[in-house]
């Protein structure tokens, strides 16, 4: 499995003075699904910032696929969702901005509109295609915003609350989306009841821009005083199941809860 992304002894302070993040590490290797998650201010974005080359970290590095630590060289390669698609969206209609990044890498006119037909009607966008980004609702910019990132193919996608506006119906078609996205790595900053759904590995950042902890999903859920320690809790179906089952045995989605409540 070769390593995508090599972020070494990240440092970023914003102009106010503010340290984002201190002395990180992290190592992404190719297929992996990590979600990045941490209390508010805990500067989760900006590492998925400085993971996707769109911020020049203060100190250290991060190289890409094991080629170099020039992000715009592998541009086409990274997939950056910003955590407001305002920030994304920026053509006059909906199609275009589904549109732009596969006409960038000179994908043929005919693929690209197969792939933006295809995403705008998984994602409920296809009504919408000739509608003004302005024009939509929060969730259906998201939507439309996520179908803008998978319509090039990257190889990496850096995912920031790509599920936060959105309704449940569309989350699991996002998610399938995802899943079935030919093999991509995925880094998301989902929310904690999320994670198990979406990810094998947890990267837990503190209110210090530091890394607390860097494990497999249910070692991290599972650790009350692990999360309480950066001011989380335990998603809502662990904490239903903590005081009756050992961690090793507590269900960490909503499904599998029912499924252990229907066997007894």
């Amino acid at each position: 499995m070769g390593r995508v992304i090599d972020a070494r002894s990240l440092v970023h302070e914003y102009p106010d003075g503010t340290r984002a993040l201190d002395v990180v590490s992290l190592a992404i290797d190719d297929g992996e699904s990590v979600a990045v998650v941490g209390p508010n201010g805990s500067g989760k974005s900006t590492l998925q910032l400085a993971l996707g080359g769109l911020i020049d970290p203060t100190a250290g590095t991060v190289e890409f696929f094991g080629e170099t630590t020039d992000a715009d060289a592998v541009r086409e390669r990274l997939g950056v969702l910003l955590q407001d698609p305002d920030d994304y969206l920026f053509n006059t209609t909906v199609r275009e901005d589904i549109a732009y990044g596969p006409a960038q890498l000179g994908m043929s006119r005919e693929r690209a509109d197969e792939r933006v037909a295809a995403l705008a009607e998984t994602l409920g966008l296809t009504d919408l295609l000739d509608r003004p980004p302005f024009r939509l609702s929060g969730g259906e910019k998201q939507r439309a915003a996520v179908a803008s990132v998978l319509a090039f193919d990257p190889d990496v996608l850096l995912l920031d609350e790509p599920l936060g506006a959105v309704d449940a119906t569309y989350r699991e078609r996002i998610l399938t989306l995802l899943d079935e996205h030919d093999g991509a790595t995925v880094v998301f900053t989902p929310t904690l009841d999320v994670v198990p759904e979406v990810a094998e590995r947890v990267v837990l950042v503190d209110t210090d821009g530091t890394i607390a902890a860097d494990g497999d999903v249910r070692s991290v859920l599972t650790d009350r005083e692990l999360l309480e320690s950066v001011g989380l809790r335990p998603p809502a179906t662990v904490r239903l199941f903590e005081d009756v089952l050992p961690p090793a045995e507590i269900p960490l989605t909503v499904d599998a809860g029912r499924r252990y409540l229907r066997e007894k």
